[in-house]
């Protein structure tokens, strides 16, 4: 029996999970506190996030630090809170880091996972007679304003000759995008995982082209440079950071029970989630923050500052702190292989 898609409503909770990086959605404080000690490292996260997997994977057992959780819809107003010292760490996509430099704000991004970026997908509907991006020309592309799928169209329009001006382009958040593509409404979305998942596995659409290969497939842990200066916080960093990474890995090797937790934790169906999960979640590595990472995210900093989304120039080298790398292979390391959709 054929799924249907999760009515417009009730995806908005869902609206920017870990690789999305859009919108102003406001942060709820969660009332998890996992670990003991005189030390709390104020962690932010968003749903089925961070948290999620480290419970799932066993991370959060012998903790010598509290971590107090904060739970935030989106990128943005979490990196608000880091800017505001808030928050000592948190996870983001690969576009809010780069929003939140342009605003001044005072973060540094300590840690990087990269996966592939084939969830991250331009889809059209089912019967749409387009089936190459450079047909998108003239056509209406429904995206959220500053997130990664922001990015990603950009990239894509461009590898195929096109720019944002060569295309009507709706910014709406996922929901609304949601509405408008099935209703006919636009010619194409621009989106990522698990958006992209739900769309195919309901027939209501199907992939024109993918950011793989064109956009970097990164996710970040930035942290108040207040934190990283705190000698015992930092320890704590360290200590969460490698956890993470473990907790990251746990995922690859177990991809049916994570896409279980996940999808009770964010209320997408379990079928959905499984195939986020191979398209894109597990296929996640940790890698260094380094020379190619800062270029490719100065990359996304400079087309932005182009498109005037961001006021004034960026130097993304400005806002990293390599310590914490340690063995890590470098951010050029090729992400794991999805495993089917």
């Amino acid at each position: 029996m054929r799924r249907r898609l999760v009515p417009a409503a009730l995806l908005l909770p869902l609206a920017l999970l870990l690789t999305a990086c859009g919108g102003n959605s406001a942060a709820g404080t969660s009332t998890d506190v996992d670990g003991q000690g005189s030390l709390t490292l104020n962690v932010g996260d968003q749903k089925g996030g961070s948290e999620a997997i480290l419970r799932a994977a066993g991370e959060l057992k012998n903790l010598d630090y509290k971590i107090k959780w904060s739970t935030f819809t989106s990128g943005p107003p979490l990196l608000e809170a880091v800017n505001a010292k808030a928050v000592d760490i948190g996870g983001v996509g690969n576009t809010p880091p780069v929003f939140a430099a342009g605003a001044g704000s005072k973060i540094t991004a300590v840690a990087a996972f990269k996966g592939t970026s084939k969830g991250d997908a331009i889809l059209v509907p089912s019967d749409s007679t387009l089936t190459a991006p450079e047909q998108l020309k003239g056509k209406s592309i429904a995206v959220a304003q500053g997130s990664s799928a922001n990015y990603q169209l950009v990239a894509s329009l461009k590898a195929a000759g096109l720019g944002l001006s060569d295309v009507d382009v709706k910014y709406l958040q996922p929901a609304d995008a949601l509405a408008a593509f099935t209703a006919g409404k636009v010619d194409a979305w621009a989106v990522w995982d698990p958006y992209t998942s739900q769309v195919l596995l309901s027939k209501k659409g199907r992939v024109l082209t993918t950011g793989d290969g064109i956009t970097n497939g990164l996710t970040f842990q930035v942290a108040a440079p207040s934190a990283l200066k705190d000698k015992k916080k930092a320890a704590a960093i360290k200590d969460y950071l490698e956890r993470l990474r473990r907790a990251t890995s746990w995922v690859y090797e177990h991809q049916e029970e994570w896409a279980k937790v996940w999808a009770k934790d964010t209320g997408l169906p379990y079928e959905v989630a499984l195939a986020s999960v191979k398209r894109t979640n597990a296929t996640r590595i940790s890698v260094a923050v380094d020379k190619p990472l800062i270029a490719s995210e100065q990359e996304i900093a400079d087309t932005f500052t182009g498109l005037k989304l961001i006021p004034s120039n960026v130097d993304f080298g400005d806002f990293v702190d390599p310590r914490f790398n340690g063995n890590l292979p470098p951010s050029t390391t090729r992400a794991r292989a999805s495993v089917g959709s």
